[in-house]
């Protein structure tokens, strides 16, 4: 398995063309470490180490046509929402230099949340255009490998995001994760404790669904009842 840092990802980040002094790549190469990936068992590595990664993303951006990347969900996401000269070629790119560190290694399966599979598909169309141009087999069609963990959303219910301020990080101390959780949105129909929720439509039943499984069930029961308060 390769665990890949991405700082050249990151350099599409405000925050970090900002701040080019922030350690920030360290940091995440703790948290991998944190959670157990075992540099002994799997390579754990340095995007900008690589130079063959921006190098097929140039070569790919040759065949790759304009409005596949114009339909990105993270594109369009953030058209209207970033100041127009952070909406950067870079940025545009973000998907296809993607594409470029899955097919660089012939990946078969790719671990993903369910938010990646549109870029994920773009990986595959645009393997298959180049083997389809050059009328060769050079790269594998690559399959999402998916959990059964839910997709764990930010604090405001929104995607989980540096850029929109609604992260929890791995290194929060226990007082700053309780302060995080006490400002999270619940089910945004449910104005008074005993009407009836929806779980479901309540960002934090996420968390509860995964970190709290044992008691899970009760809870979603008691929420559609009106029983307990968010």
């Amino acid at each position: 398995s390769f665990f890949m840092i991405a700082d050249f990802h990151a350099l599409t980040s405000q925050a970090h063309v900002q701040d080019p002094r922030a350690n920030y790549r360290y940091t995440m190469a703790l948290d991998l470490l944190a959670l157990g990936i075992d540099p002994h068992v799997a390579c754990l590595f340095f995007q900008s180490d690589v130079p063959q990664h921006a190098e097929l993303h140039l070569l790919l951006s040759m065949i790759t046509p304009l409005q596949w990347l114009h339909r990105t969900p993270s594109f369009k996401d953030k058209e209207d929402k970033l100041a127009h000269e952070w909406l950067t070629h870079g940025f545009l790119g973000y998907p296809l230099l993607m594409s470029a560190d899955i097919l660089l290694y012939k990946a078969q399966a790719v671990p993903v949340g369910t938010d990646q599979l549109p870029h994920l598909e773009l990986t595959r169309e645009i393997a298959r255009r180049f083997n389809h141009v050059y009328s060769v087999a050079q790269f594998p069609i690559p399959e999402a490998s998916l959990t059964d963990s839910p997709l764990l959303p930010g604090l405001d219910g929104e995607k989980m995001s540096k850029s929109h301020g609604n992260t929890i990080y791995l290194s929060d101390e226990p007082d700053t994760l309780t302060q995080k959780i006490k400002r999270m949105k619940t089910d945004p129909k449910r104005m008074r404790r005993n009407d009836p929720g929806t779980p479901e439509n309540c960002p934090v039943f996420a968390y509860q669904t995964l970190y709290n499984q044992s008691e899970s069930e009760a809870l979603a029961n008691d929420c559609r009842a009106g029983r307990i308060g968010c």
